[in-house]
């Protein structure tokens, strides 16, 4: 049997003021990455460059086709909170990845900023396709 995990085995929640916006769920596509940035310098009398690197945060996108119209509620509260109009506001993203032997891992965005809200439709049998992109300063995973 193959450890290998697969898509259906990846779920994405996106919780606004600590309640799960649970009509988001057709989510075609996620991806996340660690930001690292690498830093080389090199000093006279030394023969091999210095390295370190400095943390920049999480950056993370989704695609995903809309059951209902919350997706619209999503994009007003990521602007309202944008432009300070409701201070407090927090969206946090979760993501379930569940392995075949059992493994799991939850990986939290936490007070998450968005980027734009491209929504698209290709043609008369293409369902509207939006894309979300977002970043936060960490990401929480608890492994179990």
């Amino acid at each position: 049997m193959s450890q290998r995990i697969l898509g259906q085995n990846v779920s994405v929640i996106v919780i606004q003021d600590s309640a799960p916006l649970q009509e988001i769920n057709c989510i075609r596509s996620f991806s996340f990455n660690y930001e690292l940035e690498l830093k080389d310098e090199g000093y006279l009398g030394e023969t091999t460059n210095r390295k370190d690197s400095v943390f920049k945060g999480i950056k993370f996108d989704m695609e995903m086709h809309s059951a209902s119209n919350d997706i619209f509620n999503l994009i007003r509260s990521a602007v309202d909170k944008a432009r300070r109009r409701t201070p407090g506001t927090r969206i946090n993203v979760k993501a379930s990845l569940t392995w075949p032997n059992g493994d799991r891992a939850v990986i939290t965005f936490p007070d998450v900023e968005f980027g734009p809200f491209p929504v698209n439709t290709n043609s008369r049998t293409d369902y509207v396709t939006i894309k979300l992109e977002g970043a936060c300063s960490e990401a929480r995973a608890v492994l179990t």
